[in-house]
C-alpha cells in the first residue's frame, strides 16, 4: 500500500498517540500485549499491537456523527509486554495493566490473543476482581480448563471475580458445547446471544449489560474481534460466517468509552499475519481505539 500523504488540515490518529513519559498522567493509554503461544488456534497475534498503531495512520481524530475531536485528547502509548505468555510474563502484563489505569482514565489493552484478558483485568483492578465486572464481546464462552486463549473468563472467576458479574455479549451457536453452555449458567454468568442483536440495537444490548452490573464499582471489557462476521474479521482465526458486524462493534466501542464504570478493555484475536490485503481487520482494530476516545471524550454530557 502506497504511504499515506500528509495534509496540515488533516491530522492523522497516529500522530495523536504519542509515547508516554514517566508519571505522566492522560485522558487515554493503550499498550501492548503479544501473547500468541497458548493460543489454540495458531496465531501471528503477537505481531497486531504494531499493526493496529501503524494503522491509525489511515484515519483522523475527527468524529462526524458526534462532532467530536478525539485530538483534544491526551492519548499515550505504555509501550508493549513482550513476553506474556508465562506466569511471569503475566505478572509483567498485569503490573503494565496497573500502570496504564492508574495513570488514565480508560487503558485499552492491544492483543495479543484473548490469554490476555485474564492479566490486563487482574492489572486493572490491583488483583482484586470482588467488586470488578467484565463484559465480553465474544463468540466462545472461553471457560476451557488449563491456560489458554480459550479460558481468562475462567481463570477469572477461580481468581476471584464472581460469576454474576460477567455479561458476555455475541456468543454464536456452534462455536460452544453444551458442557461449557452448562459451566456458564451454574457461574451465574448472563449470556447476550449473537441472535439478540437481530432484535435489539446496541445501545439497547449495552443498556442489559449494564443493569446487571450495577452493583460493581468498575467494569472491564473484552472485545475479542472473532465476535464479528468473518467476511469483516478474516484475520480472526475462530470467527464464524454471520457474526456481529464491524459497525455494531464499532458502535459497543463508542458505547463502552462514554460510560463512566468502564475503567479499562481489550482487543484480541486478531492475526495481523493473517489479514486481506486491504488490512480490514487490522483497521477495525484501530477503529476500536478512535471509538472507544470518541466516547470517553463525550463522557458526561
Amino acid at each position: 500500500m502506497t504511504k499515506p500523504t500528509e495534509d496540515a488540515l488533516w491530522p492523522r490518529a497516529a500522530h495523536w498517540l504519542i509515547p508516554a513519559e514517566a508519571n505522566e498522567t492522560c485522558d487515554l493509554a493503550v499498550y501492548g500485549v503479544r501473547a500468541h503461544r497458548t493460543s489454540i488456534s495458531k496465531t501471528g497475534a503477537n505481531h497486531t499491537p504494531d499493526a493496529i498503531r501503524g494503522a491509525l495512520a489511515r484515519y483522523s481524530t475527527w468524529a462526524w456523527s458526534s462532532e467530536t475531536d478525539i485530538g483534544k485528547l491526551r492519548a499515550r502509548d505504555f509501550g508493549d509486554s513482550l513476553f506474556p505468555d508465562s506466569p511471569v510474563g503475566e505478572e509483567a502484563t498485569a503490573d503494565l495493566a496497573g500502570r496504564a489505569i492508574s495513570s488514565s482514565k480508560l487503558a485499552i489493552a492491544l492483543g495479543g490473543d484473548n490469554s490476555i484478558t485474564y492479566a490486563t483485568m487482574l492489572g486493572a483492578f490491583n488483583g482484586d476482581l470482588s467488586n470488578a465486572g467484565l463484559i465480553t464481546f465474544d463468540a466462545h464462552h472461553d471457560l476451557r480448563d488449563g491456560i489458554s486463549n480459550g479460558s481468562p473468563v475462567r481463570r477469572l472467576i477461580e481468581a476471584g471475580l464472581p460469576g454474576r458479574n460477567v455479561v458476555q455479549i455475541g456468543i454464536a451457536d456452534f462455536s460452544n458445547s453444551p458442557e461449557y453452555a452448562a459451566r456458564a449458567r451454574e457461574l451465574g454468568i448472563h449470556v447476550i446471544p449473537r441472535s439478540a442483536l437481530r432484535r435489539e440495537n446496541p445501545t439497547e444490548i449495552w443498556r442489559q449489560a449494564l443493569l446487571k452490573l450495577e452493583h460493581v464499582q468498575g467494569v472491564h471489557v473484552d472485545f475479542d474481534v472473532d465476535v464479528c462476521d468473518r467476511a469483516a474479521v478474516p484475520a480472526c482465526p475462530a470467527a464464524a460466517p454471520g457474526g456481529l458486524s464491524a459497525d455494531q462493534l464499532r458502535e459497543f466501542a463508542e458505547l463502552a468509552g462514554r460510560t463512566p464504570v468502564v475503567k479499562s478493555m481489550d482487543i484480541t484475536e486478531i492475526d495481523a499475519t493473517a489479514d486481506s490485503a486491504d488490512q480490514r481487520t487490522i483497521r477495525l482494530g484501530a477503529l476500536l481505539i478512535l471509538e472507544a476516545a470518541a466516547g470517553l471524550a463525550n463522557r458526561g454530557k
